[in-house]
Formats: structure tokens, C-alpha cells, sequence
């Protein structure tokens, strides 16, 4: 499970992974009472709780709703789905295509950006310029490795999923080439760190998440 965080409108957000769902959810009755579950068009699912709490769930990939709702919804944020993943730093890229949770293809590499230079006037333009050159030169890799790495699976993957630093990954997806890819990309992006063997394995601990907005009654005040 995600860390908690607050919500725009009041309430919180958190992700759930979906095996632990079922539970989670006998959680929620236990503290607050019976559920009555709704569906709307975009696939999210909406939870009235006895005691005036609202969820809205929604799920990373699309589903078919069928009562009953919640049991539905967790079998469907359950099954595995084919994705690909995509993260982009300055220096660092890593790509892969997964199963549900398993890692079927990935590729991470490095290349050489320099850091800032505390020089001034001409040194620090040529430095900005060769470091801008260097910027190029990493996206230029990481459109190569995504081609080669991601671009054979576009028409099995269900969805790409992204992070890292988004003008670049922004400039890789740009790249004609990719177009397929780019057509799969979800928002929103995931929150990673430096784009390590370690990171990209852990992704599906983020992608695979049902998103939960809470509201208590107590969240909203006087509104």
C-alpha cells in the first residue's frame, strides 16, 4: 500500500495493491459500516459507507462492471496485464515490459551528463552548450533502447507507464518513431527516483495500484 496523501477537495489518496484489495475492503466495512458501490462511464467505482464515508476507486487498466460491482472490480485490478515502462533522467534510462508483476524484457543504461559548472561568462556558455549536447545525446539512447526494448510489445501492452524527469521522457516519446508507445502512455506518471535495475523492478508496486480517494465526513468541515 501507498503512503497516504492529501487530496484536492479534501480527503486522501492512496493505492492499494489489487491481491490485498479484498481485505482492504473487509477493512473498510469493519470501520465503517455497510458499503453500496456504484459505476461510472470512465470505469471508476464509487463506495457510499454506512456512516457517511465515500471511495472512489479506480483502477489502472479498463474493466467490464458487472454485480456485483466490488467483487468484479478486484477480480478485474487482479488479473495480470501486459505494460510497458519507460523512466528517463539526466544520465540514466530504464526500460521494460511486464506481466502483471514479472519482468519479461528490460534494458537499463548510462551515459554521461556533467554537472553544473560554477564558472562564468564564455566557459559557462560552452559548458551549458555541451551539457545540453550531452542531454541530447541521452535521449537519442533512450529513443534506440525503447525502440528496440518496448517497441516490439506496443500492440500486446495494455498501457506505458512513465517517470523520471518529463521533458525528457516528453522528448523520447516524441520521436516518430515511438508513436505507437506514445499512444499507450497513462498519467499519471510514476514517482521514482533514479532510474536503477532496483527502481524499475519495484514499478509494478506503483503501476498495478488501485488508486482510493477517502472522505470521512469529518474531512470536509462545514462544507
Amino acid at each position: 500500500m501507498t503512503r497516504p496523501r492529501p487530496a484536492a477537495g479534501g480527503g486522501r489518496v492512496l493505492g492499494v495493491a489489487p491481491e490485498r484489495l479484498g481485505r482492504w475492503l473487509d477493512g473498510v466495512v469493519a470501520r465503517h459500516g455497510a458499503l453500496e458501490a456504484r459505476a461510472d462511464d470512465d470505469g471508476a467505482v464509487h463506495v457510499a459507507c454506512a456512516d457517511g464515508t465515500t471511495l472512489t476507486l479506480r483502477g489502472p487498466f479498463g474493466w467490464t462492471p458487472s454485480a456485483p460491482l466490488l467483487t468484479t472490480f478486484t477480480a478485474a485490478a487482479r488479473r495480470p496485464r501486459r505494460a510497458a515502462v519507460l523512466l528517463v533522467r539526466r544520465g540514466r534510462w530504464a526500460t521494460g515490459v511486464f506481466d502483471g508483476a514479472d519482468l519479461v524484457v528490460s534494458k537499463v543504461d548510462t551515459r554521461l551528463v556533467q554537472g553544473r559548472s560554477a564558472a562564468g561568462g564564455w566557459s559557462q556558455q560552452r559548458f551549458a552548450r555541451r551539457r545540453a549536447h550531452q542531454a541530447d545525446a541521452v535521449v537519442d539512447a533512450a529513443v534506440a533502447t525503447a525502440a528496440r526494448v518496448l517497441l516490439p510489445h506496443a500492440g500486446a501492452a495494455e498501457a506505458l507507464f512513465t517517470g523520471g524527469d518529463r521533458p525528457m521522457v516528453d522528448a523520447v516519446l516524441a520521436d516518430p518513431r515511438l508513436a505507437p508507445l506514445a499512444a499507450l502512455r497513462r498519467e499519471p506518471a510514476l514517482e521514482v527516483g533514479e532510474p536503477t535495475k532496483e527502481v524499475l523492478l519495484s514499478t509494478p508496486g506503483l503501476f498495478r495500484a488501485v488508486q482510493i480517494h477517502i472522505v470521512e465526513p469529518g474531512d470536509l468541515g462545514g462544507r
